[in-house]
Protein backbone atom coordinates (compact mmCIF):
# COMPACT_ATOMS: atom_id res chain seq x y z
CA UNK A 1 0.00 0.00 0.00
CA UNK A 2 2.98 2.57 0.68
CA UNK A 3 4.69 1.69 -2.25
CA UNK A 4 1.44 2.37 -4.25
CA UNK A 5 0.57 5.77 -2.52
CA UNK A 6 3.96 6.33 -2.96
CA UNK A 7 4.13 5.79 -7.05
CA UNK A 8 1.14 7.34 -7.48
CA UNK A 9 2.83 11.12 -5.36
CA UNK A 10 5.60 10.27 -7.83
CA UNK A 11 3.15 10.32 -11.10
CA UNK A 12 1.17 13.27 -9.70
CA UNK A 13 4.54 15.14 -9.34
CA UNK A 14 6.01 14.35 -12.50
CA UNK A 15 2.74 15.49 -14.22
CA UNK A 16 2.68 18.81 -12.59
CA UNK A 17 6.34 19.59 -13.64
CA UNK A 18 5.30 18.43 -17.05
CA UNK A 19 2.47 20.75 -17.16
CA UNK A 20 4.60 24.07 -15.99
CA UNK A 21 7.25 23.42 -18.44
CA UNK A 22 5.01 22.89 -21.04
CA UNK A 23 3.60 26.51 -20.51
CA UNK A 24 6.01 28.28 -17.74
CA UNK A 25 4.87 31.50 -19.25
CA UNK A 26 1.00 31.23 -19.10
CA UNK A 27 1.18 30.18 -15.54
CA UNK A 28 3.57 33.26 -14.43
CA UNK A 29 2.12 35.30 -12.33
CA UNK A 30 2.20 39.14 -13.55
CA UNK A 31 0.34 40.83 -10.81
CA UNK A 32 -1.09 40.05 -7.92
CA UNK A 33 -4.71 42.41 -7.22
CA UNK A 34 -5.61 42.47 -3.47
CA UNK A 35 -4.37 38.80 -2.85
CA UNK A 36 -5.93 37.56 -6.19
CA UNK A 37 -3.27 36.26 -8.94
CA UNK A 38 -3.25 37.24 -12.57
CA UNK A 39 -1.49 35.41 -14.67
CA UNK A 40 -0.21 35.63 -18.47
CA UNK A 41 -3.04 33.35 -18.76
CA UNK A 42 -5.18 35.56 -18.01
CA UNK A 43 -3.90 38.15 -19.91
CA UNK A 44 -3.61 36.57 -23.45
CA UNK A 45 -7.01 35.36 -22.66
CA UNK A 46 -8.47 38.62 -21.87
CA UNK A 47 -6.76 40.64 -24.65
CA UNK A 48 -8.19 37.59 -27.41
CA UNK A 49 -11.67 37.99 -26.23
CA UNK A 50 -11.55 42.12 -26.56
CA UNK A 51 -9.66 41.15 -30.27
CA UNK A 52 -13.00 39.24 -30.88
CA UNK A 53 -14.89 42.00 -30.10
CA UNK A 54 -13.03 44.64 -32.35
CA UNK A 55 -11.94 46.26 -29.46
CA UNK A 56 -8.58 47.36 -29.77
CA UNK A 57 -6.58 47.88 -26.40
CA UNK A 58 -2.51 47.56 -25.08
CA UNK A 59 -1.28 44.84 -22.55
CA UNK A 60 -1.32 47.72 -19.91
CA UNK A 61 -4.90 48.39 -20.30
CA UNK A 62 -5.87 44.73 -20.65
CA UNK A 63 -4.35 44.03 -17.16
CA UNK A 64 -5.23 47.36 -15.50
CA UNK A 65 -9.36 45.99 -16.56
CA UNK A 66 -8.26 42.24 -14.87
CA UNK A 67 -6.95 44.38 -12.11
CA UNK A 68 -10.23 46.22 -11.86
CA UNK A 69 -12.24 42.82 -12.31
CA UNK A 70 -10.62 41.64 -9.29
CA UNK A 71 -11.21 44.76 -6.76
CA UNK A 72 -14.99 44.72 -7.60
CA UNK A 73 -15.00 41.31 -6.82
CA UNK A 74 -12.44 41.66 -3.86
CA UNK A 75 -15.04 44.94 -2.53
CA UNK A 76 -18.39 43.19 -3.02
CA UNK A 77 -17.26 40.85 -0.60
CA UNK A 78 -16.77 42.92 1.87
CA UNK A 79 -20.30 44.02 1.37
CA UNK A 80 -21.26 39.96 1.47
CA UNK A 81 -22.44 40.00 -1.86
CA UNK A 82 -21.31 37.17 -4.33
CA UNK A 83 -23.02 36.16 -7.58
CA UNK A 84 -24.04 32.61 -7.62
CA UNK A 85 -22.25 30.15 -10.57
CA UNK A 86 -26.13 29.87 -11.99
CA UNK A 87 -26.23 33.12 -12.83
CA UNK A 88 -23.17 33.58 -14.53
CA UNK A 89 -24.30 30.41 -16.19
CA UNK A 90 -28.16 32.38 -17.30
CA UNK A 91 -25.85 35.19 -18.50
CA UNK A 92 -23.74 33.46 -20.60
CA UNK A 93 -26.95 31.31 -22.05
CA UNK A 94 -28.42 34.64 -22.74
CA UNK A 95 -25.14 35.33 -24.66
CA UNK A 96 -25.47 31.98 -26.83
CA UNK A 97 -29.44 32.93 -27.71
CA UNK A 98 -28.83 36.40 -28.53
CA UNK A 99 -26.81 35.19 -31.06
CA UNK A 100 -28.99 32.16 -31.80
CA UNK A 101 -26.72 29.38 -31.09
CA UNK A 102 -26.95 26.92 -28.41
CA UNK A 103 -24.53 27.37 -25.40
CA UNK A 104 -22.09 24.14 -26.78
CA UNK A 105 -22.20 25.52 -30.14
CA UNK A 106 -21.28 29.18 -28.54
CA UNK A 107 -18.36 27.41 -26.32
CA UNK A 108 -17.31 25.96 -29.31
CA UNK A 109 -17.67 29.43 -31.26
CA UNK A 110 -15.31 30.56 -28.46
CA UNK A 111 -12.56 28.04 -27.96
CA UNK A 112 -12.06 27.72 -31.98
CA UNK A 113 -11.27 31.56 -31.60
CA UNK A 114 -8.60 30.68 -29.18
CA UNK A 115 -10.87 31.60 -25.94
CA UNK A 116 -11.83 29.91 -23.10
CA UNK A 117 -15.72 30.00 -21.94
CA UNK A 118 -14.52 30.13 -18.71
CA UNK A 119 -12.51 33.76 -19.58
CA UNK A 120 -16.16 35.15 -20.77
CA UNK A 121 -17.60 33.91 -17.54
CA UNK A 122 -15.46 35.60 -15.46
CA UNK A 123 -15.87 38.66 -16.98
CA UNK A 124 -19.60 37.92 -16.87
CA UNK A 125 -19.05 37.35 -13.60
CA UNK A 126 -17.14 40.90 -12.94
CA UNK A 127 -19.34 42.58 -14.52
CA UNK A 128 -22.36 41.25 -12.75
CA UNK A 129 -21.21 41.87 -9.19
CA UNK A 130 -20.33 45.54 -10.30
CA UNK A 131 -23.96 46.52 -11.40
CA UNK A 132 -25.33 44.80 -7.87
CA UNK A 133 -22.60 46.74 -6.00
CA UNK A 134 -23.23 50.18 -7.56
CA UNK A 135 -27.08 49.70 -7.27
CA UNK A 136 -27.24 48.71 -3.78
CA UNK A 137 -24.62 51.34 -2.68
CA UNK A 138 -25.97 54.20 -5.26
CA UNK A 139 -29.33 53.43 -5.57
CA UNK A 140 -31.00 56.36 -4.50
CA UNK A 141 -28.47 58.91 -6.67
CA UNK A 142 -29.01 56.17 -9.60
CA UNK A 143 -33.10 56.76 -9.52
CA UNK A 144 -34.71 58.83 -12.80
CA UNK A 145 -37.31 60.08 -11.84
CA UNK A 146 -40.33 62.45 -14.50
CA UNK A 147 -38.89 65.96 -13.82
CA UNK A 148 -35.41 64.13 -14.92
CA UNK A 149 -37.37 63.05 -17.97
CA UNK A 150 -39.04 66.05 -18.60
CA UNK A 151 -35.85 67.62 -18.51
CA UNK A 152 -34.17 66.37 -20.77
CA UNK A 153 -36.75 65.87 -23.23
CA UNK A 154 -36.63 69.87 -23.64
CA UNK A 155 -32.91 69.87 -23.59
CA UNK A 156 -33.55 67.83 -27.02
CA UNK A 157 -36.22 70.09 -28.31
CA UNK A 158 -38.72 67.21 -27.81
CA UNK A 159 -42.15 67.75 -25.99
CA UNK A 160 -43.57 65.54 -23.65
CA UNK A 161 -46.87 65.09 -25.80
CA UNK A 162 -44.50 63.47 -28.81
CA UNK A 163 -43.33 60.89 -26.35
CA UNK A 164 -46.52 59.00 -26.76
CA UNK A 165 -46.08 54.84 -26.31
CA UNK A 166 -49.23 52.33 -26.38
CA UNK A 167 -50.42 49.62 -24.83
CA UNK A 168 -51.50 46.68 -26.79
CA UNK A 169 -54.06 43.47 -25.74
CA UNK A 170 -52.74 40.72 -27.75
CA UNK A 171 -54.11 37.30 -28.02
CA UNK A 172 -51.16 34.47 -29.65
CA UNK A 173 -53.01 32.41 -32.32
CA UNK A 174 -50.92 29.23 -33.27
CA UNK A 175 -51.47 27.18 -35.99
CA UNK A 176 -50.03 24.26 -34.91
CA UNK A 177 -47.59 22.40 -37.06
CA UNK A 178 -46.04 18.50 -35.85
CA UNK A 179 -42.91 18.51 -35.82
CA UNK A 180 -41.27 17.10 -38.69
CA UNK A 181 -44.19 17.84 -40.92
CA UNK A 182 -43.07 17.49 -44.52
CA UNK A 183 -43.12 20.88 -47.48
CA UNK A 184 -46.58 20.22 -48.44
CA UNK A 185 -48.28 19.82 -45.22
CA UNK A 186 -46.27 23.28 -43.85
CA UNK A 187 -47.01 25.00 -47.11
CA UNK A 188 -50.82 23.58 -46.52
CA UNK A 189 -51.02 25.16 -42.63
CA UNK A 190 -49.37 28.67 -44.33
CA UNK A 191 -52.44 28.17 -46.77
CA UNK A 192 -54.65 27.90 -43.36
CA UNK A 193 -52.83 31.03 -41.67
CA UNK A 194 -52.89 33.13 -44.93
CA UNK A 195 -56.98 32.45 -45.17
CA UNK A 196 -57.38 33.21 -41.78
CA UNK A 197 -55.68 36.33 -41.74
CA UNK A 198 -57.98 37.36 -44.58
CA UNK A 199 -61.18 36.82 -43.01
CA UNK A 200 -60.12 37.95 -39.13
CA UNK A 201 -61.84 41.47 -38.95
CA UNK A 202 -62.69 41.81 -35.35
CA UNK A 203 -61.25 40.20 -32.66
CA UNK A 204 -65.42 39.19 -30.97
CA UNK A 205 -65.69 37.49 -34.35
CA UNK A 206 -62.18 36.32 -35.24
CA UNK A 207 -61.16 34.34 -32.54
CA UNK A 208 -64.11 32.58 -31.98
CA UNK A 209 -63.74 31.70 -36.35
CA UNK A 210 -60.11 30.63 -35.12
CA UNK A 211 -61.08 28.84 -32.20
CA UNK A 212 -63.86 26.21 -34.33
CA UNK A 213 -60.71 25.50 -36.84
CA UNK A 214 -58.97 22.16 -36.21
CA UNK A 215 -55.63 22.36 -35.41
CA UNK A 216 -55.81 26.08 -33.81
CA UNK A 217 -54.41 27.16 -30.35
CA UNK A 218 -55.21 30.36 -29.09
CA UNK A 219 -53.72 31.47 -25.48
CA UNK A 220 -54.55 33.94 -22.76
CA UNK A 221 -54.13 37.28 -24.17
CA UNK A 222 -51.10 39.70 -23.21
CA UNK A 223 -50.84 42.83 -22.55
CA UNK A 224 -47.09 44.69 -23.75
CA UNK A 225 -46.35 48.35 -23.45
CA UNK A 226 -44.32 49.58 -27.09
CA UNK A 227 -41.70 50.90 -24.92
CA UNK A 228 -40.62 47.20 -24.02
CA UNK A 229 -40.84 45.68 -27.88
CA UNK A 230 -37.82 45.77 -30.04
CA UNK A 231 -38.54 48.42 -32.85
CA UNK A 232 -39.21 45.84 -35.60
CA UNK A 233 -42.35 44.72 -33.36
CA UNK A 234 -43.18 47.53 -32.57
CA UNK A 235 -43.22 49.03 -36.19
CA UNK A 236 -45.45 45.55 -37.07
CA UNK A 237 -47.50 46.03 -34.21
CA UNK A 238 -47.96 49.98 -35.69
CA UNK A 239 -48.76 48.79 -38.95
CA UNK A 240 -51.57 46.64 -38.11
CA UNK A 241 -55.24 47.86 -37.67
CA UNK A 242 -57.33 46.63 -34.03
CA UNK A 243 -59.23 43.72 -35.16
CA UNK A 244 -56.68 42.08 -37.21
CA UNK A 245 -53.81 39.31 -37.33
CA UNK A 246 -50.16 39.76 -37.83
CA UNK A 247 -47.82 37.99 -40.29
CA UNK A 248 -47.69 34.11 -39.24
CA UNK A 249 -44.05 33.87 -38.05
CA UNK A 250 -42.94 30.15 -37.52
CA UNK A 251 -42.23 29.11 -34.29
CA UNK A 252 -41.20 25.69 -32.19
CA UNK A 253 -44.80 25.16 -31.97
CA UNK A 254 -45.99 25.60 -35.59
CA UNK A 255 -47.19 29.56 -37.18
CA UNK A 256 -47.67 31.67 -34.64
CA UNK A 257 -49.81 35.12 -35.18
CA UNK A 258 -50.93 37.82 -32.89
CA UNK A 259 -54.63 38.95 -32.57
CA UNK A 260 -54.49 42.85 -32.00
CA UNK A 261 -57.45 43.21 -29.65
CA UNK A 262 -56.63 46.88 -27.96
CA UNK A 263 -54.58 49.56 -28.36
CA UNK A 264 -54.42 52.73 -26.40
CA UNK A 265 -52.40 55.22 -25.98
CA UNK A 266 -50.34 56.32 -22.87
CA UNK A 267 -47.74 59.02 -22.15
CA UNK A 268 -46.58 57.07 -18.70
CA UNK A 269 -44.23 54.92 -20.57
CA UNK A 270 -42.95 55.31 -24.85
CA UNK A 271 -40.12 53.84 -26.43
CA UNK A 272 -38.69 58.20 -26.34
CA UNK A 273 -39.40 57.96 -22.66
CA UNK A 274 -37.84 54.69 -21.81
CA UNK A 275 -34.81 55.51 -24.36
CA UNK A 276 -33.94 59.09 -22.28
CA UNK A 277 -34.36 57.18 -19.01
CA UNK A 278 -31.90 54.45 -19.54
CA UNK A 279 -29.59 57.43 -20.96
CA UNK A 280 -30.05 58.98 -17.90
CA UNK A 281 -29.52 55.98 -15.59
CA UNK A 282 -26.30 55.05 -17.88
CA UNK A 283 -24.83 58.37 -17.32
CA UNK A 284 -25.26 58.36 -13.36
CA UNK A 285 -24.24 55.12 -12.99
CA UNK A 286 -20.62 55.39 -14.74
CA UNK A 287 -20.44 58.46 -12.76
CA UNK A 288 -20.55 56.51 -9.59
CA UNK A 289 -18.76 53.42 -10.92
CA UNK A 290 -15.94 55.48 -11.97
CA UNK A 291 -15.88 57.62 -8.74
CA UNK A 292 -16.09 54.38 -6.18
CA UNK A 293 -13.23 52.19 -8.38
CA UNK A 294 -10.48 55.06 -8.00
CA UNK A 295 -11.76 55.12 -4.46
CA UNK A 296 -10.94 51.14 -4.18
CA UNK A 297 -7.65 51.58 -6.17
CA UNK A 298 -6.03 54.05 -4.07
CA UNK A 299 -5.94 51.22 -0.87
CA UNK A 300 -5.91 48.40 -2.86
CA UNK A 301 -3.35 45.93 -2.70
CA UNK A 302 -1.39 45.83 -6.54
CA UNK A 303 1.90 44.25 -6.49
CA UNK A 304 3.73 43.75 -10.23
CA UNK A 305 5.91 40.58 -10.67
CA UNK A 306 9.35 41.06 -12.18
CA UNK A 307 8.30 43.99 -13.94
Amino acid sequence: MLSMLTKRCQWFTGAMITIVLACPAAAQVVVIANGSPITEYDIQQRMKLDSSSHKTVTRQQTIDDLIDDRLKISKAKVYGLEVDDSEVSRAFEGMATRQQISVQQFSQVLERAGISPNTVKARIRAEMTWRQLIRGKFGSSLEVGESDIANALKERNESETSAVGYVYTLYPVTIVVPRGSNEATISAKRGIADNLRVRFVSCNEGLAMARALRDVAIREPITRNSADLTPQLREILGNIEVGHLTAPEVTAQGLQMFAVCNKKETTAESPLKREVREQLFTKRFDSESKKFLEEIRKSAMIEYKNK
